[in-house]
C-alpha cells in the first residue's frame, strides 16, 4: 500500500472522528444535564477515539463506534465518582439479638393485646391523642364528644392500660444484673 494514500486515509477519519464532537456532546448532555460533565465527557471520548482509531475496523460504523466510547466513558465517570467506603472504619457489631428481637415483639405483640382490650371508645381517643398526635380540641370535633369526654376516656384508657401492662416486668437473668462491688 502506498504511504501516501495511508496516511492520507489516516487523516481523513481522523477529521470525521473531530466533526462529530458536536454530536457527542449533545448526547453526554442529554444524559448528565451538565455542561462541563458532558464537555468532559466529549473530550474524554474523542481523545481515546483519536489515540485509538487503528481499532476501528470498520469506517462505516464511525457513530456507534464513538458512541460505544462514549458510553464506557460515562460508566468509567460512575466509577470515579462512586463513593467509597474504608472497611477499617466500618462497625460490623451489633447489639441486636434473637433474645431481644423476640422480646420487643413480645413486648409489642403485648401492648397490641392490651389495647384490642379496651373498649371501642376508649381505643378511639387513645389511637388519636396517642399515636397520631391530635390535640383534645381536635379529637372533640372529629368524634363530636365533648373535650371532657375525651379527657375521661383518655385517662381511664391510660390507666387501663398501665394495669394490664404491668405484668409485662421483663426478668432480669443474673447475666444481666450488673455486679457491684464493694472495694475498700
Amino acid at each position: 500500500m502506498n504511504p501516501i494514500k495511508y496516511f492520507c486515509k489516516d487523516r481523513e477519519l481522523k477529521a470525521r472522528i473531530a466533526d462529530q464532537r458536536d454530536r457527542v456532546f449533545r448526547i453526554a448532555y442529554s444524559w448528565c444535564h451538565d455542561k462541563n460533565l458532558s464537555d468532559d465527557l466529549t473530550q474524554e471520548t474523542l481523545t481515546k477515539a483519536l489515540n485509538k482509531y487503528n481499532s476501528l475496523k470498520n469506517q462505516d460504523s464511525l457513530n456507534c463506534w464513538l458512541y460505544g466510547i462514549l458510553a464506557n466513558c460515562w460508566r468509567d465517570h460512575f466509577r470515579r465518582s462512586r463513593e467509597m467506603n474504608n472497611i477499617d472504619d466500618c462497625d460490623f457489631t451489633n447489639d441486636e439479638t434473637p433474645e431481644s428481637q423476640y422480646d420487643r415483639h413480645m413486648i409489642s405483640r403485648s401492648i397490641l393485646e392490651a389495647i384490642e382490650q379496651l373498649p371501642v371508645k376508649q381505643r378511639q381517643v387513645l389511637s388519636l391523642v396517642d399515636l397520631e398526635g391530635f390535640s383534645y380540641a381536635e379529637v372533640a370535633s372529629i368524634l363530636e364528644t365533648p373535650i371532657g369526654t375525651v379527657m375521661s376516656r383518655l385517662c381511664r384508657a391510660r390507666k387501663s392500660l398501665a394495669g394490664s401492662l404491668l405484668d409485662l416486668k421483663t426478668q432480669v437473668t443474673d447475666e444481666q444484673m450488673p455486679f457491684l462491688r464493694r472495694v475498700k
